[in-house]
């Protein structure tokens, strides 16, 4: 697989990009727009931006065009899109993809309407999924209320229903620094034909590596490790170059 992808990833909350551990103690790291533009300098070639406080919709889009304003890569932006308006506000605002989640769960029909409406390369669909006793399940409403729903095939349906992506978030790994969840990376990205993005537990370069050499994933999304200066994004593309995986 050529063309695999770095996405650092600004989780903001209250107009601050924060990080906990499986979303809870969160931490306040910086300004998103700020770190946005850190971050295109260091090398990358896009950035996913997720909403997960309850601020008023103009205030998280005002913060989205101030971020855009500042960078030229590609922005995927997720968090309270509840509905087709909300994505539309949100790609006219300068997103260059918009994610749902919640609101695609308790409304399946929402990607079918998001797909054609916009274009299933615009639509990603985020899952939050903790292990359960024969897989894994998904999760709502930011990692707080089980579905009873199955992982795999809450993605299956994604994909059916126009989802151009998917960005896959281990709970169980997600702030501890202990590595991507491989088994249910591997898993979404056998079982899928669309990019499945990993995310959750990332604590070095090799982790990154790992997941990349270990699994079909697309691409793998960081946060911790770039927020608090362990890495640059140059960094990370240099080492999975020289160890032959090629980076777009």
């Amino acid at each position: 697989m050529s063309g695999r992808r770095i996405v650092p990833c600004l989780d903001v909350k209250g107009g601050r990009v924060v990080k906990g551990v499986q979303f809870k103690g969160l931490r306040d790291m910086g300004h998103p727009p700020e770190m946005a533009a850190e971050y295109e300098r260091q090398g990358a070639s896009e950035l996913t931006i997720l909403f997960i406080g309850r601020e008023p919709r103009e205030q998280t889009l005002e913060m989205l065009r101030e971020a855009v304003s500042r960078v030229s890569m590609p922005l995927t932006v997720g968090g309270g899109i509840g509905s087709v308006e909300d994505m539309r506000a949100v790609l006219e605002a300068g997103a260059a993809k918009a994610s749902i989640a919640s609101a695609a769960l308790s409304d399946p029909g929402l990607i079918d309407r998001c797909a054609a409406e916009f274009g299933s390369e615009q639509v990603v669909v985020a899952i939050d999924a903790r292990r359960s006793a024969d897989g894994w399940e998904v999760y709502s409403q930011g990692g707080k209320t089980p579905t009873g729903r199955d992982a795999l095939e809450w993605a299956l349906e994604a994909q059916e229903r126009g989802a151009g992506e998917l960005l896959l978030t281990s709970m169980d790994a997600d702030g501890t620094k202990d590595g991507y969840d491989l088994a249910l990376t591997g898993a979404a990205s056998e079982a899928l034909d669309i990019p499945v993005i990993a995310s959750g537990g990332c604590g070095s370069m090799e982790h990154v590596l790992m997941v990349l050499k270990e699994t079909k994933a697309a691409g793998a999304l960081a946060a911790s490790i770039f927020h608090q200066g362990q890495h640059s994004v140059g960094e990370l593309r240099d080492y999975l170059r020289n160890n032959g995986i090629t980076v777009r």
